[in-house]
């Protein structure tokens, strides 16, 4: 059985799809870290069926609204003293900025470079965004920081 001991203080980011732990593990930069994290994938869960876990041992300032849009179904959970001080549930941001790339060739963000990639939420059920600038619709499940 595998075993996790608590955190003292520090986050919990639970209730990640399966899968995009890794993606927000990375997003966080916490392979360069020198404190106590832990990332559990493919944990069993009653709601999810599976889901990803990570755990940090630290203090940490985090984009929630980057977060909510990787998956709006993450709960944040700070720990102080051993015990849940604050419960954090995400929801897909209204706009995001300088997180994807419109891929259209003929917007302006191809050819000013030093311009923001900026993106607003079109359809919230369906999770879809669209540029600013051209209104093209984002269509890939990964993402750039």
């Amino acid at each position: 059985m595998l075993q996790i001991n608590s955190i003292k203080n520090g986050i919990v980011i639970d209730h990640i799809k399966a899968g995009y732990g890794m993606k927000i593990f990375n997003y966080l930069k916490l392979n360069n870290v020198d404190y106590s994290v832990a990332l559990i994938m493919n944990a069993q869960s009653g709601k999810l069926g599976k889901k990803d876990i990570i755990k940090i041992e630290n203090k940490l300032e985090i984009d929630f609204a980057i977060l909510g849009f990787i998956d709006p179904n993450i709960t944040i959970n700070i720990i102080k003293d051993e015990v849940i001080d604050k419960k954090v549930k995400l929801k897909l941001p209204k706009s995001i900025k300088n997180v994807i790339k419109c891929k259209n060739p003929r917007c302006i963000t191809s050819v000013e470079k030093n311009l923001a990639q900026e993106f607003y939420l079109s359809d919230e059920e369906l999770g879809e965004y669209r540029c600013n600038y051209c209104d093209e619709i984002y269509t890939d499940v990964d993402f750039s920081v």
